[in-house]
C-alpha cells in the first residue's frame, strides 16, 4: 500500500522504512496491544516446554488467550507453527492460566476461558502468496498481519483475510494428529455461527442483514 502526503495539487510519496529487527515490531505491538487489537497484554517471551511464545495476550471480549508471534522473513509455516503453538496452550491450560494470574495479580479460573476461541496472530513485513494461500480456509484459527513503516513516522497495519468456504479438516482429513487434536477444542465462529446464536434476537439478524 502505497502512501502520499497531500502538498497543494501535487503529491508527494511517503517512503517506507522497515524495520531492521523482529524485536522492534514486537515492542511497538505489546505497547499499543489495546489500540491495535483491543487486547489485554499478557506477558513476553513466555516460555512453555520447548516453545517461547513472542507475546501472550487475552481477549476479555472472547474470554481467551490469543499468541501473536512476530516474523522477519517467510522460510516458515504459518500452519504447523500455528497449531504447534495452539495444541501447546490446549495441553497446559493450568500455565496459561497461571502466568496470567501472576502477570496480571487476578485470579483467573480455568473455566472463565473459553478455549474454543483461543487463536494465534502472525505479524510480518510481509508473507508470500504460499503463506497466504496456506491459511486460505473458512475456520483456521490464525490471523496474518502484514505492518509497514513509514518516513513520517506512521505504520500501516493490514490483515490478510480469508475467502475461502473449505474447511482445514476436510484438507487435513484427519491425517495431521495436531490439527485433528486442536480442531475438536478450537472453534472459528462464521457469520452463519454468529447469527444462530440464541443470544442475538431476530430483530437484531434483520437488521443486521438489511445493513449487509
Amino acid at each position: 500500500m502505497d502512501l502520499y502526503n497531500i502538498k497543494g495539487k501535487s503529491l508527494e510519496q511517503i517512503k517506507r522504512t522497515p524495520f531492521k529487527l523482529e524485536r522492534e515490531i514486537q515492542s511497538l505491538v505489546e505497547s499499543n496491544v489495546d489500540e491495535l487489537f483491543d487486547l489485554e497484554f499478557v506477558s513476553t517471551e513466555f516460555t512453555i516446554g520447548d516453545f517461547r511464545i513472542d507475546s501472550l495476550c487475552y481477549d476479555n471480549e472472547n474470554n481467551c488467550f490469543v499468541i501473536i508471534e512476530y516474523k522477519k522473513g517467510n522460510s516458515y509455516s504459518v500452519v504447523d507453527q500455528g497449531y504447534s503453538y495452539l495444541s501447546v496452550m490446549l495441553n497446559n491450560k493450568a500455565d496459561f492460566i497461571l502466568e496470567y494470574n501472576e502477570a496480571k495479580n487476578k485470579q483467573l479460573k480455568r473455566d472463565d476461558v473459553d478455549w474454543s476461541q483461543s487463536r494465534v496472530v502472525f505479524i510480518s513485513q510481509s508473507f508470500n502468496n504460499y503463506q497466504k494461500n496456506s491459511v486460505n480456509f473458512k475456520d483456521i484459527p490464525f490471523e496474518l498481519w502484514e505492518i509497514k513503516r513509514y518516513s513520517n513516522n506512521t505504520i500501516s497495519l493490514v490483515q490478510h483475510n480469508s475467502d475461502s468456504k473449505e474447511s482445514i479438516n476436510k484438507v487435513s482429513g484427519g491425517k495431521n494428529k495436531v490439527i485433528e487434536d486442536v480442531s475438536k477444542q478450537v472453534k472459528v465462529l462464521s457469520e452463519e455461527d454468529t447469527l444462530k446464536d440464541k443470544k442475538v434476537s431476530e430483530n437484531t439478524r434483520e437488521l443486521y442483514y438489511q445493513l449487509k
